[in-house]
């Protein structure tokens, strides 16, 4: 099959097209410069987590295209939680409380083997993160050395871009940042995402009106949930904002610098 035949992609993002490849599956086809060994990652932590029992794509084979390598997934109609708010088809509080829902029994499941650890992979992007002065990075690190494992699945990019809200119920997507650790750590993470959509310029003012209406309510519903580590979700914050300043997201570095320095200042 050639890229012209695949027509038009559904969805895209900084490391991949998504395209319809038949009745029951798409294709995640990654740009150029995704290593074959990055992509036989993502295929064998893609179906880890399907085994885990949680409300998944199943993973298929890996297929090429033009050069290019893909991974083929089940294919789930729906909107992404986040369009569909934007689209006023669930209330915000509604989808508030199921995001946190789907968080809490993620957190429940005790990891697989195949994932790495959650404290290496924050090590390694606090290292990587170009613009963190050394100073920060190093405050950055003994925080985390002071902050508790875990052993629980984790997904690591959890927003409600990320939930497809199909016709059997709702499906989380895009695992690739999955690792085992503190579910803590990966609350504050999720925070962290919304959060820089506010200070962001490049979101709309509907879009960023959404945000500040779920996000309380989402930490509000999780800790219901699971009542215990608020201050220590907080403490993780500047933690993970340090590891996201690695991804060179446009329009939010100024702010996740901000955060990593108040944050860390209290922190010690």
């Amino acid at each position: 099959m050639s890229l012209r035949s695949l027509g038009k992609p559904i969805a895209q993002g900084l490391t991949a097209e998504v395209y319809v490849w038949d009745e029951t599956h798409i294709l995640k086809l990654f740009r150029d410069g995704r290593s074959p060994d990055q992509v036989a990652y993502e295929a064998r932590i893609a179906w880890a987590v399907h085994t885990a029992g949680l409300p998944v794509p199943a993973v298929g084979g890996i297929v090429e295209v033009n050069g290019r390598r893909g991974l083929l997934y089940e294919r789930v109609d729906g909107l992404s939680m986040m369009d569909s708010m934007g689209q006023k088809l669930w209330p915000l509080s509604q989808s508030a409380r199921l995001w946190a829902e789907l968080h809490a029994d993620m957190h429940a499941c005790r990891t697989v083997p195949e994932l790495p650890f959650q404290r290496t992979e924050l090590a390694q992007h606090i290292r990587a993160a170009p613009m963190l002065p050394p100073d920060l990075q190093r405050a950055a690190l003994r925080a985390l050395d002071t902050m508790p494992d875990g052993d629980r699945l984790c997904h690591g990019d959890f927003w409600p871009g990320n939930v497809l809200m199909s016709g059997r119920g709702p499906i989380i997507i895009d695992w690739i940042c999955a690792t085992r650790g503190n579910p803590l750590a990966d609350v504050a993470r999720s925070s962290i995402l919304l959060l820089g959509g506010l200070a962001s310029p490049l979101f709309s003012r509907a879009h960023k009106a959404r945000i500040r209406r779920v996000h309380m309510p989402y930490l509000q519903r999780y800790f219901q949930l699971r009542p215990e580590g608020q201050e220590q979700c907080q403490a993780w914050q500047p933690i993970v904002a340090a590891a996201r300043l690695n991804e060179n997201v446009p329009g939010v570095q100024t702010w996740l610098l901000a955060t990593v320095a108040a944050g860390l200042s209290q922190h010690g």
